[in-house]
């Protein structure tokens, strides 16, 4: 059986990837592919608990403020569970895995967000996660100012309707964003073979038409 194909979603809280992962997913079932698919954090038992530690802006007042470092250290046992426990199974059964985030995440918001450094994040994910790589990585760059309008806007809808709040980093100011931002552009001149970023404001549909573009144009046709 041929291996399956590796493709994550990236970019700020609000840019739309939650939305056109869906998609995609649908799209891809459609079109007679098998698709597994994940988020980070979370998509396991213990990537669920980590997540709530880590983004439930609620989280902090009963455990305290959570160092830059645990934050690095936490994001990364998500990931190396949801590796052993869904990525690599899914890849060796010839699935397309769709990801919700993954190391470029790590290296934007910890990296850069928290100043911790690249090599640092990069350095991990070569000791944790044996530096599996996607295949592809669709980066969807909408100008700053509307993810965080958007993002700050779901959260509060989430708080009211579901009683969630994930609104730990939407708390983060400006500057917090503009670096985040900022090492997505380097991520992706860095590595132009993997990363394919969409800085459209475009409508959902005219962006998932580009998307559909992109993974047409890349994965292997016997990936069924």
């Amino acid at each position: 059986m041929s291996r399956g194909y590796f493709i994550t979603f990236e970019g700020l809280d609000g840019s739309g990837k939650t939305t056109q992962l869906r998609k995609l997913t649908a799209w891809l079932e459609s079109e007679g592919h098998k698709v597994v698919t994940l988020r980070q954090p979370g998509g396991t038992s213990l990537g669920d608990r980590i997540r709530t530690i880590l983004l439930d802006s609620r989280s902090e007042a009963t455990l305290g403020a959570i160092a830059p470092l645990s934050e690095m250290a936490l994001m990364f046992a998500d990931r190396a569970q949801a590796i052993h426990e869904i990525i690599l199974p899914a890849l060796a059964s010839g699935a397309v895995v769709l990801c919700d985030r993954y190391t470029d995440s790590s290296e934007a918001y910890q990296g850069a967000g928290r100043n911790l450094g690249s090599e640092r994040i990069l350095s991990m994910h070569r000791a944790v996660c044996d530096n599996l790589q996607p295949d592809l990585t669709l980066l969807l760059l909408p100008s700053l100012d509307s993810s965080l309008e958007r993002a700050r806007r779901r959260n509060q809808r989430n708080v009211q309707k579901k009683g969630t709040d994930e609104n730990r980093f939407e708390r983060e100011d400006d500057d917090f964003y503009r670096r985040i931002y900022n090492a997505y552009e380097t991520i992706a001149a860095r590595e132009p073979h993997r990363v394919t970023p969409i800085r459209d404001d475009a409508s959902i549909d005219e962006i998932q038409a580009r998307i559909r573009e992109i993974v047409a144009a890349r994965i292997p046709a016997h990936v069924v």
